[in-house]
Formats: C-alpha cells, structure tokens, sequence
C-alpha cells in the first residue's frame, strides 16, 4: 500500500467521527507529523494537489454526495416497488442499477471528502512550519 493510499485510509478514518473540520485536521496532523517524512508529504501534496477538483461535476458530489446520490435512491426503490407489486421482475433491473449507481457516487463523494481533508491538512502542517 502505497502512502498516499495509507493516508486517504487515515482521512477517511478521521471523516467518520463527527467533529469539526478544525478537530479532524488537528488529528489528522499529529498523526501524519509523526509517520510521514517531510519529503513525502510535499510529494503526496503536489500529487493530491493535480488530483482534487476544482469545479464541475467533481466539486458538486464532493459538497453533496447525498443529494446527488438521493434520485438514484430513489430510482431503486421505485423499481423494487413496482418488481413486487405488479410482478415484474424487469423492475428488479432498476432496482439494481439505482442502487449500484447511488452507492457508488456516495463512495465516490467520500474520497473525494477525504482528498479534501489530506490536502488542507497538509497545507496547515506547510503554514505551521512557516509560521511557527
């Protein structure tokens, strides 16, 4: 596994518990302070840096992962609805594909989240060494 991968791992970690972004990136800092050299850490900055959105469809289901995900959602309850009361089992398909489409735009959201999350912390680490 890759460093860049350990940390997104870690960030994600960090997304789950509820907090502020302040306190995540507080914790997110002690940690990559201790396990990731100096040199590492501006390579993986400058590779998050090429990799993170900056606008257009990205940036949306970075903010609003769930309400982009939510008429998915609804597209499969809609099929799962109609596969079981007019016995058709074709509405299953949709049912399916809502749902497969909706997981993975949430997924997809919480990298790009936790991409995020690297990044500015990375940033705070750079402005807290400049500015001690």
């Amino acid at each position: 596994m890759s460093q860049l991968e350990r940390l997104l791992l870690m960030a994600e970690d960090e997304l789950t518990e509820y907090s502020t972004d302040a306190r995540k990136i507080e914790k997110l800092r002690r940690k990559i302070g201790i396990s990731v050299p100096r040199k590492e850490q501006q390579e993986i900055k400058a590779i998050l840096l090429e990799e993170v959105p900056q606008g257009g469809l990205s940036k949306i289901v970075e903010e609003q992962r769930q309400t982009v995900a939510l008429p998915f959602w609804g597209i499969a309850g809609l099929g799962l609805l109609l596969g079981i009361s007019m016995f058709q089992p074709l509405d299953f398909l949709a049912t399916f594909g809502g749902g497969y489409a909706a997981f993975r735009i949430q997924k997809w959201g919480w990298r790009l989240q936790a991409k995020r999350l690297l990044l500015n912390t990375l940033e705070e680490i750079d402005q807290r060494i400049a500015n001690p």
